[in-house]
């Protein structure tokens, strides 16, 4: 068990999933300030939100609780930014799909620096991380359908984990970091891996199969419950751990490309529209993990 999953687990513990939960996303921040690749997002320790392509493609803007968007850092040449995630409460990582990179930002210094690279990348869409810095990375090929996942370890060190998928893009891993999910927009399901902590994994289950609609970007709140969202069919769909969906949320635009937990007790998600250029918000029911693990992060630094 890692230093930083006793306390994301005592907070699974503590936060039921009290009180009526949103069923419609409402606006965030202005329309049409983000390019159609309008994607990330993630929240620092202070709620601050961070989405990429900001008014033209290679940037990430930073955005005020208040949903005020300003540029935060531009991107190396030839460089794209796709999902994000932080791994302590100072750096986060970025999926960089056309550079096949995954890049490195420090917010103190506002450097940004290739942490891995691998030419056999598709595209790196989307990431997901462990308390101790396994970072798992999607990589859909999408004019051939199929895709992979790669596993980085905190050392930078990368190794194809799964091959032969369908279009691999949402991935998030579960509170108790013993499964790994990840979805196949074309395809439409949802799997389940067994994850150990050397980052193998193992035992690929289908968790679910949607009939209609697209997938994108995917987190999991502390329950363990997955936050979907619907590309193309403007919704924000929570799976159960057993696999049911158990609430859908309604969202303004129809792309809706990915997801995140922040606010002040980890229950606001934000959203990215990538026909509206902009991103949404609504209020879950139960915080999400990587809001419990930017607490501890927090609280570590703090030792």
């Amino acid at each position: 068990m890692t230093r930083f999953l006793p306390i994301l687990l005592s907070i699974t513990l503590l936060a039921p999933g009290i009180g009526q939960a949103q069923t419609k996303s409402k606006k965030f921040s202005n329309e049409g300030e983000f390019t159609s690749n309008c994607e990330g997002p993630a929240v620092d320790e202070d709620g601050n939100v961070y989405a990429v392509n900001f008014a033209r493609d290679g940037t990430i803007a930073q955005l005020s609780k208040k949903g005020n968007a300003s540029f935060f850092v531009t991107l190396p040449k030839g460089s794209t930014g796709n999902g994000i995630r932080f791994v302590d409460k100072n750096t986060f990582y970025v999926a960089d799909f056309t550079g096949h990179n995954i890049l490195k930002v420090d917010m103190v210094t506002k450097d940004v620096s290739v942490f891995a690279n691998e030419p056999k990348m598709n595209q790196p869409n989307d990431l997901a991380v462990t308390a101790s810095g396994h970072i798992f990375a999607s990589d859909p090929n999408w004019k051939e359908g199929t895709g992979q996942i790669w596993h980085i370890t905190p050392e930078g060190k990368v190794s194809l984990a799964v091959g032969n998928m369908g279009t691999t893009n949402g991935i998030d891993v579960s509170p108790d970091e013993k499964k790994l999910y990840v979805n196949e927009s074309v395809q439409r399901n949802v799997w389940a891996f067994d994850l150990a902590p050397d980052g193998t994994l193992s035992n690929k289950k289908l968790l679910h199969h949607f009939e209609d609609g697209g997938m994108d970007g995917m987190r999991c709140d502390v329950a363990g419950n997955l936050y979907i969202t619907r590309h193309g069919k403007g919704e924000v769909a929570v799976l159960s751990p057993e696999g049911k969906v158990i609430q859908t949320i309604q969202t303004i635009g129809k792309k809706v490309s990915n997801i995140c937990f922040g606010g002040k007790n980890g229950k606001t998600c934000y959203i990215t529209l990538q026909d509206r250029g902009c991103l949404e918000t609504f209020k879950a029911k139960t915080a999400g993990r990587e809001w419990a693990m930017m607490k501890a992060f927090i609280a570590n630094s703090k030792k």
